[in-house]
């Protein structure tokens, strides 16, 4: 038995000495990321915002004359085919898929921005005259803040003299604005997202690296925790007459990192392990569920010569006064459609420019706040569709995509549940949960507004939810949705796990100086 403790004090110790500094670095950036989240993006709501408003006034071409003046052929309904109306260089323009832009004034297909050009499209994001902008560089690979836009290279970097260091990144094929940082944003993610991720550059841009870091690391934590755990309970003393303060056979530091260790140690290998299981090592959530086709809920590709000339004076009508900032043109259930989003109806122009440099605009993706300014209209008849689509419509096409599967239960939520849910209540309210009776017991999200499917998930995506989600964020909704009580238990068990850690550190740095540190009566 003394063997067997020795052995765990000296496993425990050393690799402590390997690993500690970065649990402590987990723990304190843990308290920053509940408040700043994820790295600087550009979120959807904020790209509705700086748009120009659309001048249809201006759009002279059909969308299929403008797919002709790009000599595109062939159907226009999958993900890359996207074709929407937006204002482009302060011009209307048809976007065909990510990288075709004909401009619906002239007819003229887009050509790859010049770097006065590129400058001009910042320009016009920010709001701000060009010689407020000079050019930080153009960037062939990804920088610290373009980690996620590898696919977008070339991008030509600006830096903006408007007293909030903003940096942005304009792509030259779309003059699309690819990531937007500030100061402030980029000063909250090195104290936040990049040590708690380990997202620094050298390292990111070499995924496989990254990963096996990652999660070597995340496994280390956890036996560390581990043995700390077995430890509290081996070392723990019971004598007779029973004394706490005799139990703990520590003085000095060493007793605190061994009280504050069995406090918290239990909630360290929980973050540890959850932090682990966010990588999918083994890949163990990848088993596919049920599979629907894209076209099953819009019955085809795009046709689009459904979409006839623009009238402005109707247009300015359906808007109802508000401007319009993009139309997207759209199939659902063998019917064609105008996804119109409108400016948002909320801040004024300065305030508005103030949420511009707030450090983080949290995304929702396709779902978030730009979607609540958006209008169904009948690309016919121009007439606003104010109902959702039936759930027997969307019932029948699910059944009739999987036949062979029985449907366990259908529900239209009217609020959340534990697998479909957003902090902000962001998530389109309400949607139709579809149970199927498959192998891997899939569900569907549905929603009724714009007939697509908002979320998949399986049964082991629902056990993943828990084991990351839950332990990691202690998202549970009895809790997680009261706050600031949430944040106050939160912060104090993570205040917690970096006293435990943060000690053991100090123990381990003693030790090691110790150790190195000459003595002066040894002879030289």
């Amino acid at each position: 038995m003394n063997l067997f403790r020795r052995c765990l004090i000296l496993s425990h110790r050393y690799l402590g000495m390997t690993i500690s500094l970065l649990v402590v670095v987990w723990f304190a950036s843990g308290i920053a990321m509940i408040y700043v989240g994820g790295m600087p993006q550009l979120t959807p709501q904020l790209r509705l915002e700086q748009l120009p408003p659309l001048d249809l006034a201006r759009v002279r071409l059909t969308p299929t004359q403008a797919a002709g003046r790009a000599g595109l052929v062939g159907d226009w309904g999958g993900p890359e085919g996207r074709v929407t109306i937006l204002s482009v260089m302060d011009r209307p323009a048809y976007r065909f898929g990510a990288n075709t832009t004909v401009f619906a004034d002239t007819g003229e297909v887009m050509a790859e921005l010049t770097l006065e050009q590129s400058k001009t499209a910042a320009s016009l994001f920010l709001r701000l005259p060009e010689e407020k902008l000079r050019h930080a560089g153009t960037l062939a690979e990804v920088d610290q803040w373009t980690l996620g836009q590898g696919r977008q290279m070339p991008l030509h970097k600006f830096a903006a003299d408007d007293g909030y260091g903003t940096e942005l990144y304009i792509q030259p094929r779309t003059a699309e604005v690819a990531m937007f940082t500030t100061r402030r944003s980029r000063a909250l993610a090195w104290i936040a997202t990049i040590p708690h991720w380990l997202y620094f550059a050298a390292l990111r841009s070499n995924q496989p690296a990254w990963y096996q870091i990652v999660v070597w690391t995340s496994a280390l934590a956890c036996l560390l925790a581990l043995l700390g755990l077995v430890l509290g309970v081996t070392q723990f003393k019971r004598s007779k007459p029973f004394r706490l303060s005799a139990a703990i056979p520590y003085a000095g530091w060493l007793r605190w990192h061994y009280i504050t260790g069995a406090l918290f140690g239990v909630f360290t290998l929980t973050w540890a392990f959850s932090g682990l299981l966010s990588m999918e090592p083994f890949e163990w959530t990848t088993a596919s569920g049920l599979e629907v086709r894209r076209d099953v809920f819009t019955g085809g590709p795009v046709d689009l010569s459904q979409f006839g000339a623009m009238d402005p004076a109707r247009w300015e009508q359906l808007a109802e006064g508000r401007a319009i900032k993009e139309v997207e043109l759209v199939r659902i259930q063998d019917e064609h459609y105008y996804v119109v989003r409108r400016a948002p109806d909320g801040p004024a122009p300065g305030e508005r420019r103030e949420r511009l440099h707030q450090p983080y605009n949290v995304t929702y993706g396709s779902t978030g706040p730009a979607e609540q300014d958006r209008l169904l209209v009948a690309a016919k008849t121009l007439e606003v569709r104010r109902q959702p689509f039936s759930t027997e419509s969307l019932m029948t096409r699910l059944r009739g995509a999987l036949p062979d599967v029985p449907v366990a239960e259908e529900q239209l939520l009217t609020d959340y549940d534990s697998y479909y849910y957003s902090r902000a209540r962001q998530a389109p309210l309400p949607v139709l949960r579809v149970k199927f009776a498959d192998p891997a017991q899939t569900w569907f999200y549905v929603d009724p507004e714009t007939s697509r499917v908002l979320a998949q998930v399986h049964r082991l995506n629902r056990l993943e939810r828990w084991l990351y989600n839950g332990l990691h964020s202690l998202d549970f909704s009895f809790w997680y949705n009261r706050r600031p009580w949430w944040d106050i238990g939160t912060i104090a068990l993570l205040l917690g796990g970096l006293a435990s850690s943060g000690i053991g550190l100090f123990l381990g740095i003693k030790r090691l100086w110790r150790g190195v540190r000459p003595d002066p009566l040894r002879p030289a």
